[in-house]
């Protein structure tokens, strides 16, 4: 609590005395929230615990700056905000602090109730994770502030490909989802047919509908299989940035630019940088 109020003291000030801080506004300040946050992402991907610790005060202190921001027009200041999150996670899991409504023939009070008078209601046994987030799902639902329907609280703004696996994941939460995993597959191989026959046919809007469809239907294979396709694609998009940088690094050595060397030469310092790292991998010395 101590190093949260010096963090707020200090914003204080430097909104009191930085020309810069002055003149930041909610709007001018979202681009850099947006730059913060991708460079806790980065960090969470290297595994970098020095550098997320960081970042995640760098994000923290955007959250302080918004609401001091707020504060000072009169709409909600810190202590609102931390307030409302910790009343709404208490309202969201009522197995941990309410566990009389998990179950309950009819539902009881809660110390926090929506302005406008909804309870959480009745809910299953929440043992599991999933249990927990089909509940979760439903409550939110019930809010006088919350989602009007179950997709709504799905960002618009999101990248595509973690907007395609949060789609997926909040109907799975409500009961739409394939029965057996398996299954997922005869769509898949449903989808790069229909996506083949679109090329063929060198029909290029058609053909990009159904790559949508097919990049949808490998998303919602990853989801059940519990695999996390955007971690999935970063770090495949971060073994093709060092296995090009050592053809790079060859190609500078070599005094022979990139643009005047052949595929088979590229390709063959690629299968040695692959072996490289593979060697490391294993341990073994990679000379």
């Amino acid at each position: 609590m101590k190093a949260f109020g010096r963090l707020l003291d200090v914003l204080d000030q430097l909104r009191e005395k930085c020309p810069w801080d002055k003149k930041q506004t909610i709007e001018s300040l979202r681009p850099n929230t947006i730059e913060e946050t991708f460079e806790l992402c980065d960090a969470i991907m290297k595994n970098d615990q020095h550098e997320m610790m960081k970042e995640l005060g760098d994000v923290l202190m955007h959250t302080c700056f918004y609401a001091m921001i707020a504060r000072e027009q009169g709409l909600y200041d810190i202590a609102d905000v931390l307030n409302t999150e910790a009343d709404k996670l208490i309202f969201r899991h009522p197995h941990v602090y309410h566990p009389s409504q998990v179950g309950a023939v009819e539902p009881k009070p809660l110390p926090y109730v929506p302005e406008d008078g909804e309870q959480p209601g009745e809910f299953s046994k929440a043992d599991t994770s999933d249990q927990v987030l089909k509940n979760w799902e439903q409550i939110k639902l019930r809010e006088k502030d919350g989602n009007k329907t179950v997709l709504s609280g799905v960002p618009a703004s999101l990248p595509s490909l973690i907007k395609a696996y949060r789609i997926q994941d909040k109907a799975r939460n409500v009961g739409f989802d394939w029965q057996k995993k398996e299954d997922v597959w005869d769509k898949v191989h449903e989808e790069l047919s229909e996506l083949e026959a679109e090329l063929a046919r060198e029909d290029k809007e058609a053909s990009e509908a159904e790559l949508g469809d097919f990049l949808f239907s490998v998303i919602n294979a990853a989801r059940l299989y519990h695999l996390n396709p955007e971690n999935a694609l970063e770090r495949t998009n971060q073994k093709f940035i060092r296995r090009f940088n050592y053809i790079e690094q060859h190609s500078i050595r070599a005094g022979k630019p990139l643009t005047d060397m052949t595929l088979e030469e590229m390709d063959k310092l690629w299968n040695e940088a692959k072996r490289t790292e593979q060697k490391t991998a294993s341990g073994d010395s990679p000379a």
